[in-house]
């Protein structure tokens, strides 16, 4: 996303685009759903841990580690091979995201490098910080051609004044500009993907619409699949109107079947079934 231009205020243009008002609308009606449950006003808790596990499967599954919930919950060694790291990656990230949500605001761009190192787990210089010239990304399931070192720097110091400065786009928009931003940058050398997700998931939590964090995007994003998930990213890559719109829809409907995972789950404890 190009950070230069007439208005000053970019992602509240966003806002304003064909579909994206009726997107947002629509994904606080699903949230209020569940924040209305009843069984929330007594077990919020237990929605918002059971939610983070699910979080983290989705999130897992849309990097090449598509494990069934109950193989995600019952595990404890996640070093064994490349899909466990993922998974072992995905949970990590999860849990840290609720411990960076006041730094975010003031330092986004040091919670980024702090998503980086919780997600790789490894000593290694390129760790926690951006890839620098030469430096090729490892992120096989995202085919786009990675920018350049300049840009990435630039685009992402642009990325964080806006979140500095603060906007008046609806949480929405902003977590959809952040989720594809940071995909279409891949500004790290690994783990890019399961990061822009937790950076979502921080925008999503900080900004008030889900301060409980039981809509997880990342079930709705996984539940849409791969394949749409990539396709809306080309949408975002391509920066028209059309195209930015669809992503935003995209999340939008993500955030909405994330509310529905905890509405059922809400449901089943209501029942006695979980």
């Amino acid at each position: 996303m190009s950070t230069t231009g007439a208005t000053a205020d970019p992602l509240a243009a966003l806002g304003s685009l064909p579909g994206v008002s009726d997107s947002v609308e629509s994904v606080r009606k699903a949230v209020d759903r569940v924040y209305g449950h009843r069984i929330m006003r007594r077990r919020s808790t237990a929605i918002t841990s059971e939610a983070a596990l699910r979080a983290s499967r989705g999130s897992a599954a849309l990097s090449g580690a598509d494990w069934a919930l109950e193989e995600v919950r019952r595990r404890s060694d996640f070093g064994a091979d490349d899909e466990a790291r993922t998974v072992g990656a995905a949970l990590r990230l999860t849990a840290e995201a609720g411990q960076l949500l006041s730094v975010w605001r003031q330092s986004p761009l040091r919670v980024l490098a702090r998503l980086h190192v919780v997600a790789a787990a490894e000593a290694d210089d390129a760790v926690g910080r951006p890839r620098r010239a030469g430096e090729a990304v490892r992120e096989p399931l995202i085919e786009l051609p990675a920018p350049g070192a300049d840009e990435v720097s630039g685009r992402l110091d642009g990325l964080a004044e806006l979140i500095v400065a603060g906007s008046s786009a609806p949480a929405l928009v902003t977590a959809a500009v952040v989720h594809g931003e940071l995909l279409a940058l891949r500004p790290f050398v690994s783990h890019n993907a399961l990061v822009a997700r937790a950076a979502e998931r921080i925008v999503l939590i900080g900004s008030g619409l889900d301060p409980k964090a039981v809509c997880p995007s990342e079930v709705g994003h996984a539940e849409l699949g791969r394949a749409a998930y990539l396709a809306a990213l080309d949408g975002y890559v391509s920066g028209t109107p059309d195209g930015m719109a669809a992503w935003i829809a995209h999340c939008g409907r993500a955030v909405e079947l994330g509310a529905r995972e905890s509405t059922a789950v809400c449901e089943a404890l209501q029942r006695g079934a979980a």
